[in-house]
Formats: C-alpha cells, sequence, structure tokens
C-alpha cells in the first residue's frame, strides 16, 4: 500500500515518529506538506474529513480510504503491515502502549518550552519555563527513561523492548533519545550512564541500514527551535 503523510514541514515534531517506522520498512509514501501545494492539501484533508471524525491535528496517515490520526494510532495501525509489531494481540497491544508512554513524556518535553500556553512565545514564559525544565531534568526524565531500563532488564536475552524483533516502539525510544540529546545535552550526558541498555537500544536502531540512510539524509530535517525537542541553553540545567 501507498501512504500519504501529513505533517507540519519544517520541523520532526511527532510526525517523525512515523516517519521512521516508513522509513525502516521502506515503505511507499508520500510526505505531503513538503511538496508543492502540500499545505493546502493537508488543510482540505482537515476540513474535508467524514463529518464527526475529523482529526484533531496532524500528523495524519492516509491510508487508502482511512484517514488515522493521532501518534500512537497510527503506528499501532501501521506495525503490523510494516513488520515493526508483535503477531500477538498481547504483544500488539504492549508495544501500543511503551508508545503511549513515550507520547506523555513528548507532552512533557513540549511543556518545558511552553508550560503556561502553546499560543504565548517562548520568550513570554520563561521563567516558568525554567522551573519546568528543573523538574523535568531532575525527576520525570529519570522515572520515565528508568522505566524502560528496567524493561530492558528484565527480559535480559532479548534484543528489543518487544522481545527479538525491533519493533515501532524501539524506533521510537531512539528518536526520544535523539531529541532528548538535542534539547538538554548536558543533562543527559549526567543521565545516560545510568541507562546503558537504553543506550544500547539507541545504538542498535542506528545501525539499521535504513534508519542509518535516513537520518544521513536531506529528508531528515535537522533538529531545531521550532519543533517539540527545542534547545535552550538555560533549561539545560
Amino acid at each position: 500500500m501507498s501512504y500519504e503523510l501529513y505533517y507540519w514541514p519544517g520541523i520532526q515534531g511527532r510526525g517523525e515518529f512515523v516517519r521512521l517506522a516508513l522509513e525502516d520498512a521502506q515503505a511507499d509514501y508520500i510526505d505531503v506538506a513538503r511538496g508543492r501545494g502540500g499545505m493546502a492539501r493537508m488543510q482540505r484533508l482537515l476540513a474535508d474529513a467524514t463529518p464527526g471524525r475529523a482529526p484533531f491535528a496532524p500528523p495524519c496517515l492516509q491510508a487508502g480510504r482511512q484517514t488515522i490520526a493521532q501518534t500512537a494510532n497510527i503506528l499501532l495501525f501501521l506495525g503490523p503491515r510494516l513488520g515493526l509489531a508483535p503477531r500477538s494481540e498481547a504483544g500488539r497491544l504492549w508495544a501500543h502502549q511503551l508508545q503511549l508512554t513515550i507520547s506523555d513524556l513528548v507532552a512533557e518535553v513540549h511543556d518545558t518550552h511552553h508550560p503556561i500556553a502553546g499560543s504565548l512565545y517562548y520568550q513570554d514564559q520563561r521563567r516558568e519555563a525554567k522551573r519546568r525544565s528543573r523538574h523535568l531534568i531532575r525527576e520525570r526524565l529519570p522515572k520515565y527513561l528508568g522505566y524502560f531500563e528496567r524493561v530492558l532488564a528484565a527480559r535480559p536475552r532479548a534484543r528489543w523492548l518487544t522481545g527479538n524483533a525491533a519493533s515501532y516502539a524501539d524506533l521510537s525510544l531512539f528518536q526520544l533519545l535523539e531529541g532528548l540529546r538535542f534539547a538538554f545535552p548536558r543533562a543527559m550526558q549526567q543521565i545516560e550512564p545510568s541507562l546503558p541498555l537504553g543506550v544500547a537500544l539507541h545504538d542498535r536502531v542506528a545501525a539499521r541500514p535504513h534508519v542509518a540512510a535516513y537520518v544521513a539524509s536531506p529528508r531528515r530535517t535537522p533538529f531545531n527551535n521550532d519543533g517539540i525537542f527545542r534547545h535552550y541553553p538555560e533549561l539545560d540545567g
């Protein structure tokens, strides 16, 4: 099947978790909003969706006649089709649970630079952002990342979060660590020694041929201060 991915151009954002799965599987897809007239097409998709079932916001995936939104929901759909999810229902639900946990942390990272309101500029909430970031670095990152470390430690013979085969949850944990390294490089240097299994998994994903080729290509938009993972030195305390 050929897929159409709809997400904001110029940032990685939540759409990057979907792109990594599509790229790793070498799926046939179009990144619509990055093409000519793509933003207008994305706006039409959001406006013309089935009444009562319209997506709230990108990312959205068009798969045949289906329009699927929300990152974790898209990956729940794509995982079995791309060979990036366990075969059993219990395994698929486990991968989805891991992805939802990653999504929770991504939301908390976003709120470090927009703790009051997304409609305000960062400069309008810098004091609150500093306080929020201190809590994230001291409390939330060790809690979340330590959880994934325990998941990996519980099955020492398994190379991946869901077993012996990589899933989209592994790709997403890779992207999470990449983003955190960009946003909080000093903090991550202090935290990562306590995460040897998570770092090793990150490196295994980075070495996957299609992931490595994508990351090195111009298709991979660099991290920047317009996306979810933003680097403000004053927040990296």
